[in-house]
């Protein structure tokens, strides 16, 4: 079963953390993609393309570039490179996160043993050291479980993500939505039918860790979400109720002082 890897990347990367990626989504799997799509997400600093060279090397003419000239962002990104991809499986990475040395293999046999759409895994977080993970992102395994739990957070990990291109194309890809893109196209996946499974293990490591605190809270993070909310409940994932107790909750989680949001953050990672 042939797959695709698709990452994007633009000019704040670190050009040592791509190079662990590229590392991690090569060198070291058991199952490698058959080919690697690469989004240049407007101009790169000269250190990254000089990264991308030595690995340019490495895959040959299975490294395959998507040339954006001005930054557009992630979610259009990626809707320019899932049309470059040649294959229906294609697997998702971030440019500065790890990938576990038999994610690939593991999720391709979900593929061929269980009817579904999207198969993503746990996660652990880290904030310097790989080794040093600070928590996990564990999300629910079974179709019925994660609808359930969508209904109130993020229930694929989107660094982990593989998925059916059609399905993706099918439910409209990556739309606009501030802060919330990923979220937004399961919730949609969802409501056409499309199959859901989480591998309960990580099986990527993510830089991460309590530096979420800083980028998902204060108000307009709050606004964003409450936008968000308000989309669900128009396209009917929501009830009025569900709607009315995620915005009080996640509302106030995103403006409590960031010791408290800490604090909550380290309990759901427990």
């Amino acid at each position: 079963m042939k797959f695709s890897l698709l990452i994007s990347i633009y000019y704040n990367v670190i050009p040592e953390y791509f190079d662990r990626c590229m590392k991690s989504i090569w060198s070291e799997q058991t199952l490698k993609p058959n080919e690697v799509v690469l989004v240049h997400d407007g101009k790169l600093t000269d250190e990254l393309y000089a990264s991308i060279d030595k690995w340019n090397k490495e895959l040959g003419n299975l490294f395959k570039h998507v040339i954006i000239e001005k930054n557009v962002g992630l979610g259009h990104a990626l809707n320019i490179g899932l049309e470059n991809c040649n294959y229906e499986m294609v697997a998702r990475m971030d440019p500065d996160d790890i990938s576990l040395p038999y994610r690939f293999e593991r999720q391709i046999e979900v593929f061929k043993q269980c009817d579904v759409d999207i198969c993503g895994s746990w996660i652990g977080e880290f904030d310097k050291d790989e080794n040093n993970i600070v928590s996990y992102r564990k999300t629910p395994q079974t179709h019925e479980k994660i609808v359930s739990f969508a209904k109130k957070r993020n229930p694929i990990n989107h660094p982990s993500v593989m998925y059916k291109k059609s399905m993706v194309n099918n439910s409209g890809g990556y739309n606009k939505m501030a802060g919330f893109q990923d979220y937004y196209l399961w919730c949609r996946m969802i409501l056409e039918g499309a199959k859901f499974y989480n591998i309960p293990e990580p099986l990527v490591r993510m830089r991460a860790g309590y530096s979420q605190i800083e980028r998902r809270s204060g108000m307009k993070y709050a606004v964003e979400e409450i936008n968000f909310q308000r989309e669900l409940y128009r396209l009917g994932f929501l009830n009025i109720f569900e709607f009315a107790a995620n915005v009080l909750i996640r509302f106030a989680s995103r403006v409590f002082p960031k010791k408290i949001i800490k604090q909550i953050y380290k309990r759901l990672r427990e």
